[in-house]
């Protein structure tokens, strides 16, 4: 993989893709698809690195079983503690099917660290649109433990509205700002990292418009529940739209008073209490996430 998967394929004005095929593999599966059953690399990482794999995976499998994931497409990421490395999910599986030893270890240059031995005709990589987008935030904003994106049919639908996300719920109103980012095509010039970072400040949830959300943290449960937050607002959003009535908006001062107490600075930070329940959930659903 080269340093910058990216950076043969979008120049700084030309809306052409050269060629994208070096960037997925050459497929010739056992055509019987059997389960990747891939060795357990628990023992043989760092007890950090360990800790971040399981909860990376965790996260996948509760993307899916919240229906806020698009077949084998999307990311989430994290960072391997103490480092500048960070994982991301093989392109070609399923969220519902990644383990805690399938993930991929990169560096923020985009040199691969670590890939599971996939099967003979499985030889997948990262997606060169993840390495795009979470290389960019995890170099420029070292509190960032994870970053999660979604493609879900809610947030893709809010995203292409033009007033956005409503302060209309509660739920919507726990976030104090959402970045926007326009949609410029296909997440593959390097070219665009600069001004989607410069649209996301300090913000912890950012809707790429006409594309869909994205959220992060600074731990795996803080990030996943930014997205399932935003998810929801987002399909309440829609709801309320579609009974053709107007919409009531609180007051700005409730709205502010509101979301004062949302913030971690007045209360704890999200994903402190809920991503024990969360793991508890996992584990009731299938622990093999955990391998």
């Amino acid at each position: 993989m080269s340093s910058n998967p990216a950076s043969a394929h979008a120049s700084g004005s030309s809306p052409h893709i050269v060629d994208l095929r070096n960037d997925y593999p050459t497929l010739d599966p056992d055509t019987d698809y059997p389960p990747l059953e891939l060795p357990s690399l628990r023992g043989q990482v760092s007890a950090q690195e360990w800790q971040a794999r399981v909860d990376c995976a965790c996260a996948y499998r509760l993307v899916h079983h919240f229906d806020m994931h698009d077949l084998i497409y999307n990311h989430i990421s994290v960072r391997i503690p103490g480092t500048e490395e960070y994982l991301l999910n093989p392109f070609g599986m399923t969220y519902d099917e990644i383990t805690a030893s399938s993930l991929i270890k990169v560096d923020i240059n985009g040199k691969v660290l670590f890939s599971p031995d996939f099967p003979a005709g499985l030889g997948y990589k990262f997606n060169p649109a993840g390495y795009v987008i979470h290389s960019a935030i995890h170099a420029a904003r070292p509190e960032v433990a994870a970053i999660v994106h979604t493609h879900s049919l809610a947030g893709m639908a809010v995203s292409a509205l033009d007033k956005g996300l409503l302060p209309m719920t509660q739920t919507a109103m726990r976030f104090d700002k959402v970045a926007y980012h326009d949609y410029e095509g296909v997440v593959l010039g390097l070219e665009e990292q600069e001004r989607l970072l410069a649209n996301m400040g300090d913000c912890e949830a950012m809707i790429l418009r006409n594309h869909g959300l994205l959220t992060v943290g600074r731990s795996v449960g803080e990030a996943f529940n930014n997205m399932y937050r935003l998810e929801r607002s987002c399909r309440s959003q829609l709801m309320a739209m579609a009974c053709n009535d107007k919409i009531v908006i609180p007051p700005q001062d409730i709205i502010e008073k509101t979301n004062h107490m949302y913030r971690p600075g007045t209360r704890r930070p999200y994903g402190v209490l809920e991503w024990p329940a969360m793991r508890r959930m996992a584990d009731r659903i299938d622990p093999s996430y955990k391998n």
